[in-house]
């Protein structure tokens, strides 16, 4: 009982931390690119963008880590899980950056092309209404990138096998064994004792 509730303060704690970072990085991605706070020196438009978006992916993945280092897994070395990456993340990788390179702002060689490629294949409506989820795409990207690392769970001891040694004051086994039997109901019966050597027959 100690231990789930030393595990439960651990996971509530990393949690609210990460809610903070979190919190934080959101905050500054929108001083960055709505109110134009600027580190760059004079950045452009799709810069602010950019950055505001990695921010809020960096706030998504300090979620997920915060469940993986609290002890979502029951502890353990962390790993990358190789079937959440491929299956789950990269494909919302690959639409949410497709959504995100589209609808951002200014002309660039990629906002050209992924604004074409779209309006070819007749997604260029439904891009649109997605683009009104960037900061969502953006969040939900990180999280997903996070929920990739897993644990491999605390290492069991394998017990060493137990050999059964005979005892030393067992008595060795005798092959001419020579016990009172008892039958069921009746009185102990000794052992007959064997015959003696018959004689040969003399010669007729």
């Amino acid at each position: 009982m100690e231990v789930v509730r030393m595990y439960g303060l651990t996971r509530a704690t990393t949690t609210l931390i990460s809610v903070a970072v979190a919190g934080f990085l959101m905050w500054l991605g929108s001083r960055i690119y709505i109110d134009r706070l600027d580190f760059s020196g004079g950045g452009s438009e799709a810069w602010r963008f950019w950055t505001f978006m990695g921010l809020l992916a960096l706030a998504g993945f300090t979620m997920a880590l915060a469940q993986l280092l609290g002890g979502w897994t029951k502890w353990g070395w962390p790993r990358v899980s190789g079937a959440v990456f491929l299956i789950g993340f990269l494909p919302a990788l690959l639409l949410g950056g497709w959504v995100l390179s589209t609808v951002q702002p200014g002309e660039n060689w990629v906002a050209r092309h992924t604004r074409q490629w779209t309006d070819d294949v007749g997604l260029d409506s439904v891009v649109g209404h997605l683009g009104f989820s960037t900061a969502a795409i953006a969040f939900a990207i990180g999280l997903l990138f996070g929920f990739s690392f897993d644990t491999t769970g605390p290492r069991a001891r394998r017990a060493e096998p137990i050999v059964d040694e005979p005892r030393a004051d067992a008595p060795p086994h005798d092959e001419d064994d020579r016990r009172v039997r008892i039958h069921g109901g009746g009185a102990p019966v000794s052992p007959q004792p064997e015959p003696p050597p018959r004689e040969s027959e003399p010669d007729r």
